[in-house]
């Protein structure tokens, strides 16, 4: 199947259409801490869980991007950290065929919901090897989370633009 998917990428790279394919997704850093020590394990506890996501991505060469998802998740209680888990996600993907905002919008939506998996059974697998329980992160709605910032940009420029000074000559 994988060798159907690269001819047909390869057909489609020497049509001239445009190509988006996974070239590889591996784990590239995973932190894990317990700085309640023992006592997280001897008290009954329901954490307050944070959930902290970032996306970076790089160009590696013409045509190949390096995505890295970030995920951050804090187990609190009572002001207190019970847990902390830091995962970076990453996947190598060819591109190319398209441009401008739609290899943005592809970057930041596409990429991270096919890294999301991996580093959500990551996160649970991390916690296991703790002692912990799994936490099942829900899926998220990348596309939505794109439209919101790019939403918030155009917010905040256009309120920095209105804050302007006009320059009178």
């Amino acid at each position: 199947m994988s060798e159907e998917n690269n001819q047909q990428d390869a057909g489609q790279a020497a049509a001239g259409g445009p190509v988006f394919a996974i070239q590889r997704i591996y784990l590239k850093d995973i932190s894990f801490e317990t700085p309640m020590g023992p006592e997280a394990f001897t008290k009954a506890y329901k954490p307050n869980i944070q959930q902290d996501l970032n996306i970076q991505a790089n160009q590696v060469e013409e045509g190949l991007f390096e995505v890295v998802l970030l995920l951050t998740i804090t187990a609190r209680t009572e002001d207190r950290a019970v847990f902390l888990v830091e995962v970076k996600q990453a996947g190598l993907f060819a591109i190319s065929g398209i441009e401008g905002p739609a290899v943005t919008q592809l970057i930041n939506t596409a990429c991270p919901q096919i890294l999301f998996p991996y580093a959500r059974e990551a996160v649970d697998s991390i916690l296991g090897r703790g002692s912990f329980p799994p936490l099942m992160l829900a899926p998220i709605n990348f596309d939505a989370v794109f439209v919101q910032a790019i939403t918030a940009a155009q917010q905040q420029a256009a309120q920095a633009q209105a804050e302007k000074p006009e320059v009178v000559n």
